[in-house]
C-alpha cells in the first residue's frame, strides 16, 4: 500500500522539516518491524536518540560559543565603557572596528549561539510533532487505523459518533476539512482511550478487522496489533499517564498504577537533572559584588533561578496529561541532553582557549591579508583614531570649562574688531558694509 497522507502539518518550510523526521521515524519503526519487535515507545526512545545525536555537533558549537564568550565579554564591556556617551562618528567607526576585530579575535559571531538555537527549534518542535501524529507519519500505524476507519465510516451516525469522543476535540479542525474525514478519525482512534476504543468496537464490529492478517484490536483470545504497537513496559503509551492511574487504581493494578506515576516523576527529576548540567555563571565573591551592583544582571539570575524550579513541575504536569508516549519522549529527550552535556562539558574542559585564541587571530589576519588589509597598519590607525577622538573629547571638555565674557569684554571686542575691520574700507563701500555685517553677527 501507498504512504498514508494523514492530517499532516502545512505550515510553509516547517512541514519539510517535519516530513524529513518522519520519514526517520517510520524507517526505525519499520527496522523494528523486520526484527519482530514493531512497538512506538521503542522507536520513540531510538527515534530522540538519533535526533539529539545528529544534533550534537550544533549543541558543541553553543557551548564552545559561550565558553568563549565569558572569556570575551569583559573585553566588549570595556570598549563599550571606554565610547560610552561617545555618538559622534568617528567614536562610533572607532567601537565599531575595535568590537569586530575582538569578535574576530575569539572566533565568534554576534548572533552565534541565536543561530544554533533558530536551527535547533524548528527540529524540536517536529519532533514532537511526529511523535504526537505517528499514524500520519509511520505507515504500518496509519494503515491498522485506517482500516477501523473505513468501516466506522461506512456504519450510520459513524463519524459523529467520533466527533463527539473527548479525544476528538484536539482534531476539530482536520474534521472541517473537505475530503480530510477519514484521516482525521485516525488522528482521533490514535488518541482514544482504551476504554473508549473499546466502545467503539463493540458498537461498530471493530474486533475482528485484520491488517497484513493479523487482528488490530485485542480480543478475548488474541492481542491487536494496536495493543503490540502501544504497548510499553505494561503502559499504553496512547493513554495519558492521569487516565492509567486512574483505571489502575480501580482495578487494584498497583503495579501499572506506579508504572503511570513514573513517568511525569521521571519527567520532572530528568528535567531537573539536565538544569543542574548546564554550564553555569562564576559565583565567586567578586563576581557576587559585580552583581549586587548591577541590578538587570541581578533581575536576570532571579529569573534564571525561578524558571529551573518551574520547569520540572511544568514537565511533570504536561507528561501527567498528554499521552504517555509524549511522556516518554520528553523523559529520554532530556536523558540524551544530560548525558551529552556531561560528555560536552569534559569536551570543552580540556579546551585550550588560549590556543584557539592564537588560532582564530592568525585566521583573521589571513582574511585581511585577502581583503588586501595590513592588519598591523588596522590596529595602528584604530589607536591613532582612538587618540584623536581622547583629544577632541579633552578639547571640547577644556573649552567648556572657559568661564563666560562679561558685557564690557564683549562690548570692548566689538569696539576693536570694528576698528580693525573699518580701518582701511572707505565709508559708504562694499567693504565697510561688509564690515557692519560681521559687525552685527559678532555682537550678536
Amino acid at each position: 500500500m501507498e504512504f498514508m497522507l494523514l492530517t499532516q502539518n502545512s505550515t510553509p518550510i516547517f512541514k519539510y522539516i517535519v516530513k524529513l523526521l518522519g520519514l526517520i521515524m517510520n524507517g526505525i519503526f519499520e527496522f523494528l518491524n523486520l526484527i519482530g519487535i514493531p512497538n512506538i515507545g521503542l522507536s520513540i526512545i531510538l527515534f530522540t536518540i538519533v535526533i539529539y545525536l545528529l544534533l550534537m555537533p550544533l549543541t558543541i558549537k553553543q557551548q564552545r560559543f559561550s565558553k568563549l564568550s565569558a572569556r570575551m565579554n569583559p573585553e566588549i564591556q570595556a570598549i563599550q565603557a571606554k565610547y560610552k556617551g561617545k555618538q559622534d562618528n568617528d567614536s562610533m567607526m572607532a567601537m565599531n572596528m575595535e568590537t569586530k576585530a575582538v569578535y574576530a579575535k575569539y572566533g565568534v559571531s554576534p548572533s552565534g549561539s541565536c543561530v544554533q538555537l533558530l536551527i535547533q527549534m524548528p527540529i524540536l518542535f517536529a519532533l514532537y510533532r511526529v511523535i504526537y501524529a505517528m499514524p500520519a507519519y509511520v505507515t504500518k500505524i496509519g494503515e491498522a487505523f485506517g482500516v477501523l476507519a473505513d468501516k466506522i465510516m461506512q456504519a450510520p451516525n459513524g463519524v459523529e459518533e467520533v466527533k463527539a469522543l473527548s479525544s476528538a476535540a484536539y482534531f476539530s479542525k482536520n474534521f472541517d476539512i473537505v475530503g480530510n474525514t477519514r484521516n482525521a478519525i485516525i488522528d482521533t482512534l490514535n488518541k482514544t482511550s482504551t476504554f473508549d476504543m473499546a466502545a467503539l468496537s463493540e458498537k461498530f464490529g471493530l474486533a475482528d478487522l485484520t491488517y497484513n492478517g493479523s487482528l488490530i484490536l485485542t480480543n478475548s483470545s488474541e492481542k491487536g496489533l494496536i495493543d503490540t504497537y502501544n504497548n510499553f513496559l505494561g503502559l499504553n503509551i496512547g493513554n495519558s499517564p492521569m487516565d492509567t492511574m486512574k483505571t489502575a487504581f480501580a482495578a487494584g493494578n498497583y503495579l501499572l498504577l506506579a508504572g503511570a506515576i513514573a513517568i511525569p516523576v521521571l519527567a520532572a527529576v530528568t528535567q531537573w537533572l539536565n538544569y543542574k548540567l548546564m554550564p553555569q555563571a562564576a559565583t565567586n565573591d567578586d563576581n557576587k559584588k559585580k552583581q549586587s551592583s548591577n541590578d538587570t544582571a541581578e533581575a536576570m539570575q532571579q529569573s534564571m533561578k525561578m524558571m529551573n524550579t518551574l520547569m520540572p513541575i511544568m514537565s511533570a504536569w504536561f507528561c501527567l496529561t498528554l499521552p504517555a508516549g509524549m511522556g516518554l519522549y520528553w523523559v529520554i529527550g532530556a536523558v540524551v541532553r544530560s548525558i551529552q552535556q556531561v560528555a560536552i562539558n569534559k569536551h570543552i574542559d580540556k579546551m585550550d582557549i588560549d590556543a584557539e585564541i592564537e588560532k582564530n587571530v592568525e585566521k583573521y589576519k589571513e582574511k585581511l591579508k585577502k581583503q588586501g588589509i595590513d592588519a598591523a597598519k588596522l590596529q595602528a590607525a584604530s589607536r591613532i583614531n582612538t587618540k584623536n577622538i581622547s583629544s577632541k573629547t579633552s578639547y571640547q571638555n577644556s573649552s567648556a570649562k572657559r568661564p563666560a565674557k562679561t558685557e564690557e569684554e564683549k562690548a570692548e571686542d566689538i569696539r576693536k574688531s570694528t576698528e580693525y575691520y573699518n580701518k582701511n574700507a572707505k565709508p559708504g563701500s562694499l567693504a565697510a558694509k561688509a564690515n557692519m555685517v560681521k559687525q552685527y553677527n559678532e555682537k550678536n
